[in-house]
């Protein structure tokens, strides 16, 4: 039996009451810490012009520079995922944030290529760990039908980060140089790792879980339980709400981390702006869009999800469907289209992120959360955003920066047939009782 159909199965018996303390102030503080990430992560396409001319690199060399960013995210990833099932997540969540921000000091000592791909890849090991424990960690403080809420909090950092990236990235670039915005970035990630290890709790794993009967012990000692972890871990390769889930989030990711990492230049380039003004604007329509799709995605998935647990793939699904439009105006039409129509494009496609990590860690059990995400990740980049941004320069080398971009609304479509395909396997979702909310 898949691990889906058994987690299902097991909803029936309720949910183990009693609030679970710290959970306001969790998500308060790894909110926080996600939005710093996002910032780190999108200053580079802020100032990839300027690394460009510095280093005299092609369109392909620089989106080579995400690849090996994302190789070790991966490859990093089920290592993470393992540790996270087994040991405290705070410790290192703490040791991820300070990674985190010594990667970013460590830009400023970078004066060749090789060095500014070595330390893209360091960064991909440091920022895989933190997108592993720190949803894990969330779903131990919140039940099944507050996890959509809880995450769509938690992600609206995605795109108030992106934003703050392009916007200071650009503007600080433009008056100091590339290397400074990096090292300015670094000090508000480190000060909230720090209080994160001072003022968040490790809630128990499996806090916000229906209750389970309980089972006989796993015979075999270490290599016992090693065997059987392998097993639930191969189960969810026959999980097909949680397949669906990953593979339609890694479609909208390949789209969405190409046109994330392509966007500055082609406002530069193609639209004439500086990149001062480029990295401006796709600030704020990444924040004014990004966000009110992320805040308006989760509303109309926690409302739905009360009449269908479909709701966590069908507006994902329908989100995918309706970027588009808008997006194929933005990269091939005239220019007086490409600013509303980007916008539209943005707020679209970030309708479906709270609800797509909320469908994951629901399809799942809680010993295996971690490992999960470490799934999804290792997902999403592999098949997703370590390619686009490479297949994209590729494309603009040989043609045009618009017609590499158009390669993003081939899986736009492809997303939204696999999350379509998914809402046929969404399990349930068990209410929590009333003793059972979550709190400070």
């Amino acid at each position: 039996m898949a691990v889906g159909a058994k987690f299902a199965g097991a909803q029936s018996a309720g949910v183990k009451a009693g609030a679970v303390r710290g959970a306001t102030a969790a998500l308060v503080l790894l909110t926080a810490l996600n939005f710093v990430n996002y910032i780190d992560r999108y200053i580079l396409p802020a100032v990839q012009e300027q690394v460009k001319s510095e280093f005299r690199l092609t369109d392909s060399q620089i989106g080579s520079l995400t690849l090996w960013f994302f190789v070790a995210y991966v490859l990093s990833s089920p290592v993470t995922g393992w540790l996270g099932d087994r040991f405290p997540r705070k410790p290192m969540i703490v040791a991820a944030g300070l990674g985190i921000a010594a990667m970013n000091f460590v830009t400023a000592g970078v004066h060749d290529y090789l060095s500014l791909n070595l330390r893209h890849a360091a960064l991909g090991v440091v920022e895989a760990s933190f997108g592993i424990f720190a949803p894990a960690l969330l779903a131990d403080f919140y039940a099944e039908d507050q996890r959509n809420k809880a995450l769509t909090i938690f992600n609206i950092a995605i795109p108030m980060g992106a934003a703050l990236g392009y916007l200071a990235g650009g503007q600080i670039a433009a008056a100091y140089g590339w290397r400074m915005a990096f090292i300015v970035s670094a000090v508000p990630g480190a000060a909230i790792a720090l209080l994160i290890l001072l003022l968040m709790r490790e809630p128990d794993r499996g806090a916000r879980e229906p209750v389970q009967p309980a089972g006989g012990k796993v015979a075999g000692g270490v290599a016992g339980k090693a065997l059987a972890y392998l097993a639930q871990v191969g189960e969810l390769l026959h999980n097909r709400a949680y397949l669906c889930a990953v593979l339609g989030y890694a479609a909208v990711t390949f789209s969405l981390g190409g046109i994330s990492w392509w966007m500055p230049s082609f406002l530069h380039r193609v639209d004439g702006r500086s990149l001062a003004e480029a990295g401006t604007v796709m600030g704020g329509i990444t924040v004014i869009g990004g966000l009110g799709g992320t805040v308006c995605g989760g509303i109309v998935a926690q409302l739905w999800s009360r009449r269908t647990p479909r709701a966590l793939y069908l507006v994902p699904a329908i989100s995918a469907l309706l970027a588009l439009p808008p997006a194929m105006a933005s990269f091939f039409g005239p220019r007086s289209l490409t600013l509303p129509m980007l916008g539209l494009a943005v707020f679209l496609i970030f309708l479906g992120t709270g609800p797509v990590n909320a469908a994951t860690l629901n399809a799942v059990p809680a010993n295996l959360r971690a490992t999960a995400m470490a799934g999804q990740l290792f997902a999403i980049h592999v098949f997703g955003d370590a390619f686009s941004p490479k297949l994209i320069g590729l494309v603009s080398d040989h043609s045009s920066l618009r017609l590499g971009l158009g390669v993003t609304l081939v899986t736009f479509a492809l997303a939204a047939g696999i999350f379509f395909l998914g809402a046929r396997f969404a399990p349930g979702i068990a209410p929590h009782s009333q003793a059972a909310g979550a709190s400070a």
